[in-house]
């Protein structure tokens, strides 16, 4: 029996076992919160007909057998168990919470699958697949239904009573459904009391259900006719069935330059699993999740529900039953999406794969497409993966056969693609005339553009109006005090704001240091990019698109509508307008400083900046006019910068995994990454130092596998009043990295004040 569950009860007596008593069940349950268990309970006979592995239990726990909700992973018998656990030990679970379990066995699966691989507890990743929503039942109440027993009925005509109450269980025996109190006095016309007098005599049965307690419309869109298809989408949409046919499932990479048409592939695909009698899962970045993108699938498919971040409790719980009940057809969403509870699904696509934000930033911090690759070997179905700009782990797969590559390397209609000119930005900087952060061949493009009625976007990937504040006379610089960063200049409002904890303070009129009234506002974001274009194109309708402004509700849906009509000519902002837009009327794009993320200390930096100059490039070009894009950068020979303008995915792969190999990064090993938090900093470092040690320790017989660099200060090295220290532990393969992340994690002693996480596969370095 497990050790800790054997310090919980012993030296208590158990007088509700008895001694001949083997027949009953036991129920293993994991909590979402320390002591994570598994633990094992009795089930008591009045719950024997109830608990089911994925429901939720209410259970005694510890000395004081406070009571503690708990999810059931496993029922059997005491037979069975008897052999690793003590039954006298056990104590009885007090009460089975849900009516239907909140998961299946394949879904238990999966989560004992994230639990294992980004080392987790059980109970914590339930809380992950099972959303809030639906474990707070939002959007539903619980009501007292009334019906008539078949036994009442057969006997009906022979009941005396008074007149009232015979009308009234007259009523509720002819109602084709349960009512309730209300609704049975207004069909039979009394008043409450009639109906009480029959629940006394045992007349009506009473149940309690829960139901819902708003409507919630389905989106309709007109119907969109089928795109005719092009060789090239005619092959892979014929890889992906035979994928299908075949009943073994595997992962299809599917690499098509931007504006190839995967959509349009995906589609054909789920409608050819629709006719197959089974579902789909749809993920996209929820960047992505525009309404472009909603409305080409509701245009295709009757039955689709899109799952995204701005939904109520209780519309992602009414969609998740809809699923669970398999009225839904076809599922979109984010990342979480994976976990939807398709009863008969036939299809996984992830479109834009590569995408940042299928990685979860906290507890548990699984990877979407991981996740979606063992979903579908489970069910033997295909997993699609789309981008223009495949990850280096989905690249290198596709080349090692673990999985299959499709390509679509040419445009629908066979559009070129945008022309790509590299700006020079040290040409500009030293230029006698200053042209500020849109330089003068970017300022003639727009000038054309316009003048041609065409449109115009942006891309700035910096909120804000200047990055720093600093006093030109004493160096001080405005950091924030919470984190080891510096506020930034937001003009609206005139505030200086920290983008890590919200910190906000005025904006200074002179230096808090020397009181010097020249503060130099230093660096760019996308509020000043803004007031430059107003006034460099002044007339021209100009919208900005960033986390500042599209914070309420269907601001996102508003903006980009405004866009598609022609209302704005000019589309700037962070890069939430570089991917998943398709707008024919776009004519150039311009990236006004491609270097934002070149030089972060992180080893994807490249394909990072490689990705999003790729894909922003690709929001162009999309119409019979054509299309032109401008990077303006400071490192003009860099790699990263000069193919992808030159739209060469292939000779950036052949160029950056040799240097992953070289280091042992993925895709060529797998990684840990360890940070450790804490209020003093040296205290921190202490434990950091501790840890690394432990880790060493563990590893050093088997140096060759393994390789542990640090600790260190984090680039980001204090945030939120924490300071922070990281190391990174790389290995030769997943499961021996986890299992010594498992030994160093399970006796650890951590001071009071000390944090510690650790991330398996990390994508965020700072």
């Amino acid at each position: 029996m497990d050790k800790r569950q054997q310090s919980l009860f012993d030296g208590e007596e158990a007088p509700w076992v008895q001694d001949d008593a083997q027949d009953f069940l036991v129920a293993q349950v994991v909590f979402s919160e320390q002591p994570f268990g598994p633990y094992d309970y009795r089930v008591p006979e009045e719950c024997r007909n109830q608990v089911a592995l994925g429901k939720r239990v209410l259970v005694p726990l510890g000395r004081g057998n406070r009571t503690r909700e708990a999810y059931c992973i496993d029922v059997c018998s005491a037979a069975e168990r008897s052999a690793a656990v003590d039954m006298r030990k056990l104590k009885p679970l007090r009460r089975v919470l849900d009516r239907d379990a909140l998961l299946n066995s394949e879904m238990l699966d999966v989560a004992r699958w994230i639990s294992d691989y980004y080392v987790t507890p059980l109970g914590q990743v339930i809380e992950t697949v099972v959303p809030s929503g639906v474990r707070a039942q939002a959007g539903t109440r619980e009501v007292v239904l009334l019906d008539v027993p078949n036994a009442v009925i057969a006997k009906l005509t022979q009941l005396k009573l008074p007149p009232k109450q015979s009308s009234a269980l007259r009523a509720l025996a002819s109602s084709p459904k349960p009512l309730t109190v209300n609704e049975l006095s207004k069909r039979a016309g009394c008043t409450a009391a009639p109906i009480q007098s029959l629940r006394k005599k045992g007349l009506i049965r009473e149940t309690i259900e829960r139901i819902e307690t708003s409507e919630h419309a389905l989106d309709s869109e007109t119907d969109d006719a089928p795109k005719s298809l092009n060789e090239q989408q005619e092959a892979a949409l014929r890889q992906i069935g035979q994928s299908l046919d075949s009943g073994e499932g595997g992962t299809l990479l599917l690499h098509g330059i931007t504006g190839s048409g995967k959509t349009e592939v995906y589609i054909r695909a789920i409608q050819r699993v629709l006719n197959m009698g089974r579902q789909a899962i749809v993920l996209v970045p929820e960047i992505s999740l525009t309404p472009q993108t909603r409305r080409r699938f509701r245009s295709r498919f009757k039955r689709v529900a899109v799952m995204h971040s701005h939904l109520s409790q209780a519309e992602r719980h009414w969609h998740w039953q809809r699923i669970r009940r398999g009225e839904v057809d076809v599922v979109v969403g984010a990342r979480s999406a994976v976990f939807a509870p398709t009863p008969r699904l036939g299809l996984i696509v992830i479109d834009e794969e590569h995408d940042a934000s299928f990685k979860q930033d906290n507890i548990p911090r699984y990877h979407a497409r991981d996740v979606a690759r063992y979903r579908a070997s489970l069910s033997k179905i295909p997993l699609v993966l789309g981008s223009a700009t495949p990850s280096l782990e989905s690249w290198h797969d596709a080349a090692t056969a673990r999985s299959d590559r499709i390509s679509l390397p040419g445009r629908v209609r066979n559009l070129p693609l945008p022309e790509v000119a590299i700006v020079d930005l040290r040409d500009e900087f030293r230029s006698k005339k200053s042209w500020g952060m849109i330089s003068r061949p970017l300022a003639r493009g727009i000038q054309e553009t316009v003048a041609e009625n065409g449109q115009v976007m942006l891309l700035l990937n910096r909120r804000g109006f200047a990055t720093s504040i600093q006093c030109p006379a004493c160096g001080f610089v405005l950091n924030c005090p919470n984190c080891d960063v510096a506020l930034t200049h937001h003009r609206d409002g005139r505030k200086a704001v920290c983008h890590y904890c919200d910190y906000v303070v005025p904006e200074p009129s002179q230096c808090p240091e020397c009181l010097f009234d020249g503060i130099r506002f230093a660096g760019f974001g996308t509020q000043k990019l803004e007031e430059e274009v107003q006034k460099k194109f002044p007339g021209v309708a100009c919208l900005r698109m960033d986390s500042d402004t599209m914070r309420k509700p269907g601001s996102h849906e508003m903006a980009l509508e405004r866009f598609r009509r022609g209302e704005v000519q000019i589309l700037l902002g962070t890069q939430m307008i570089a991917k998943g837009l398709d707008f024919p009327n776009v004519m150039l794009v311009g990236v006004i400083n491609a270097d934002t993320a070149l030089h972060f200390p992180d080893f994807r930096a490249a394909e990072r900046t490689f990705g999003l100059l790729t894909q922003v490039a690709g929001r162009t070009g999309r119409g019979d006019r054509g299309g032109r894009v401008f990077v303006q950068t400071f490192t003009p020979d860099h790699n990263a910068i000069v193919l992808a303008a030159k739209h060469d995915f292939s000779a950036f792969a052949e160029q950056e995994l040799p240097v992953r190999e070289s280091l042992r990064y993925p895709p060529w090993g797998t990684m840990a990454r360890f940070v450790v938090r804490g209020p003093i900093e040296t205290q921190t470092q202490a434990f950091a130092d501790r840890l690394g040690d432990r880790i060493r320790s563990y590893v050093q017989s088997d140096a060759a596998t393994f390789r542990v660099l640090g600790p260190a200060p984090c680039p980001i090295g204090k945030l939120r009043n924490k300071f922070r220290f990281h190391l990174l532990v790389q290995g030769l393969e997943a499961q021996s990295l986890q299992t010594a992340v498992r030994a160093v994690s399970e006796s650890l002693q951590v001071p009071e004040d000390i944090q510690w996480v650790v991330d398996i596969d990390p994508l965020d370095m700072l």
